[in-house]
């Protein structure tokens, strides 16, 4: 499927052309109010390319998956959960089918208590509706009315997200990327700690060392993370689970349905309920 990106356009609606992105960005981060929102709907696999923002910002996709990256961190995240982007950070996006966004704007300077790193993170019901509601109040708005206590009611809730476990760090040492590399290209790849120590004439210690380094995980544990988070993009564009778990090296669509509930809490049917 060809990708889109957006060179340099900013898209509200599928076929209907708004503005550069640097005028969008300049927009936002030239608000005066504290906290400010906003709905941009995406076409199927567009790209968002590499960007920051003066202002933090709450990236959440009421409809559809995103795969966000920022430095050496990559995400995947599926409908009801977001991305705390911290301001000056770096990152691009790639839409996994349409997608509607809801972006929360907050200025830094105000409220230093804020994470500073970005993450994965769960929204709940309340901070949903709230977003949903708060992308029709128009700044600047009186703090003291009703827009300005659904502001104040949406950072209360921004300072309380739950961190979720859809981040697949990227390795920077270039034995250890050709392997990642490797199973993002065919994640069904079973070969094991010997078979990657033979093809790099490296020893397997030496390859767990420095995929503890440089990620924070064995290899184990970065194939699996790799291969659930590509299943979540498959699972939001109607793929069946039997194709799925046969594709990403599972023994059985019991198999990972089992690995899929002990990650993320959920069965596959479940997580985008």
């Amino acid at each position: 499927m060809p990708v889109s990106r957006n060179s340099g356009i900013h898209y509200r609606k599928k076929g209907m052309v708004l503005k550069p992105l640097d005028e969008f960005l300049r927009e936002i981060d030239g608000r005066a109010c504290a906290v400010s929102s906003s709905a941009t709907d995406y076409p199927e696999s567009w790209v968002i390319e590499p960007h920051s923002h003066e202002a933090h910002q709450l990236i959440y996709a009421i409809e559809g998956v995103m795969v966000v990256h920022s430095g050496l961190s990559q995400w995947t995240v599926p409908p009801s959960r977001g991305i705390w982007m911290p301001s000056g950070h770096i990152h691009s996006i790639r839409c996994v089918g349409p997608l509607k966004m809801r972006s929360v704007f907050v200025r830094p300077e105000l409220f230093p208590d804020l994470p500073t790193e970005p993450r994965a993170v769960s929204i709940s019901a309340l901070l949903s509706e709230l977003i949903k509601v708060s992308v029709n109040v128009a700044p600047p708005y009186d703090q003291d009315s009703r827009e300005g206590r659904v502001m104040r009611l949406i950072l209360d809730e921004l300072r309380i997200l739950p961190t979720l476990p859809l981040h697949l760090p990227q390795p920077t040492d270039q034995r250890i990327n050709a392997i990642c590399s490797a199973l993002q290209r065919d994640p069904g790849d079973g070969s094991t700690l010997a078979h990657w120590s033979a093809r790099l004439s490296l020893d397997g210690k030496t390859i767990q060392r420095l995929f503890h380094k440089d990620t924070g995980m064995t290899f184990g544990q970065w194939r699996q993370q790799a291969r659930l988070l590509l299943a979540l993009e498959r699972i939001a564009v109607g793929e069946k689970i039997i194709d799925i778990a046969g594709e990403l090296g599972y023994d059985s669509p019991s198999a990972f349905t089992t690995m899929f509930k002990k990650q993320f809490g959920k069965t596959p049917s479940h997580f985008f309920k």
